[in-house]
């Protein structure tokens, strides 16, 4: 096995990549945040398209992860989705907080995860071989199913604007014409870029806003879609379109985001190439503009520290009740995690009773079989 750092180390974090054969692990240690990603995602892209058999993204000694990080995950298992090799991309041992937010957004349900080491029993289906996502599956209703996970806490600001770099590291990920992604959100009375995936796309955005026109403002404005098929025969945003196409961009999808009736931003999807952008693109793009829309709608509700904190805590133990239920299953049926919870999800289908519900009442009942075999004992002495 050989081993050394890639492009040396950022503020924060460093990267350290081995070779074993055809596999290759990615370690990392420090924070991935929106600071660093750039650096990550550079080298998880060189090492995949090396064309190496495993990849293996080693979070064993990352001490947070942000949507950035997210994104470059979906991002490097999207990549390996298309390559016409076989090629498996898995993250090993995240820790008990950065498994907890893939947990929490969803993304446990598109990447593989090997070995995670939460203590939280239930947030892995398998801490002894491994849990695995079921790969990657990235149509409208599994996208939309997993960034729920996301939305449904609402925020402040700042983790708002986290949750909508999330938004867009997946959009990039998912919409197969999408070469960049970003947010514009009308603040302050001016519209301005909360979330972007690269500079180039901060620059298109920032293009639009000093020229007053353009896909971006009018979807903003108006609250209606734009879909910009090809800009070279494209007469609206006269001031605009040669800014664009000098900086390579080609098509143009732009989904208003809404707060109620009112228009109060864009997901704006840029293509370097003419007509990228198809009908399962468009309705991905509908999808993440909705789910980006809720993020902005839950801060209406202006909840407090302690409501976001409560429900947070209420998520979790939803799923610790789960996972006690799964251990009582596996126990009692003599049955791995993975059979156990079909188990309590087939049971649920045909009683037509939510999974925590079931989950409860297995946990329920298994504690008065153990109390009346408590009492049973004391009672004969024994």
């Amino acid at each position: 096995m050989t081993t050394r750092p890639e492009f040396g180390s950022t503020e924060g974090l460093e990267i350290c990549v081995s070779y074993s054969g055809p596999s290759v692990v990615v370690a990392v240690h420090g924070e991935v945040n929106v600071s660093t990603a750039a650096q990550l995602g550079e080298i998880v892209t060189a090492v995949i398209d090396g064309g190496h058999s495993s990849v293996i993204l080693d979070l064993a000694r990352c001490t947070f992860l942000d949507a950035s990080g997210l994104g470059v995950m979906a991002i490097a298992a999207r990549r390996v989705s298309y390559l016409p090799l076989s090629q498996t991309f898995t993250v090993r041992a995240p820790s008990d907080l950065v498994h907890r937010i893939m947990v929490l957004t969803g993304m446990d349900q598109v990447l593989l995860i090997e070995q995670p080491r939460s203590t939280l029993r239930g947030l892995v289906r398998d801490q002894t071989t491994g849990s695995t996502g079921g790969g990657v599956g990235f149509d409208a209703d599994s996208v939309a199913q997993a960034l729920r996970h996301m939305t449904a806490i609402p925020a402040e600001r700042d983790l708002v604007d986290g949750a909508l770099r999330l938004v867009v590291a997946l959009a990039r990920a998912t919409i197969e014409g999408a070469d960049g992604v970003s947010v514009s959100l009308n603040r302050n009375g001016a519209l301005s870029t909360v979330a972007a995936s690269d500079q180039t796309i901060l620059d298109m955005d920032a293009d639009q806003y000093a020229t007053g026109e353009g896909p971006c403002v009018d979807a903003s404005n108006e609250g209606r879609w734009f879909h910009v098929g090809s800009l070279a025969a494209e007469t609206r945003w006269p001031a605009f379109i040669p800014k664009a196409r000098t900086l390579g961009i080609n098509a143009i999808l732009s989904n208003p985001l809404l707060v109620g009736d009112r228009p109060v931003g864009a997901l704006n999807i840029y293509s370097n190439r003419s007509e990228a952008f198809h009908v399962e693109d468009q309705r991905l793009a509908a999808v993440f503009a909705t789910e980006a829309s809720t993020v902005l709608t839950s801060v209406g509700a202006r909840a407090t520290d302690e409501q976001v904190a409560g429900r947070l805590i209420a998520a979790l133990q939803i799923r610790e009740i789960i996972a006690q239920a799964q251990g009582i299953l596996m126990k009692q049926e003599g049955i791995p995690a993975d059979a156990a919870y079909a188990l309590l999800r087939e049971s649920s289908r045909t009683s037509n009773r939510s999974i925590r519900d079931l989950a409860e009442e297995t946990v329920s009942l298994s504690l008065g079989r153990g109390d009346r075999a408590t009492a049973a004992t004391e009672e004969h002495g024994e």
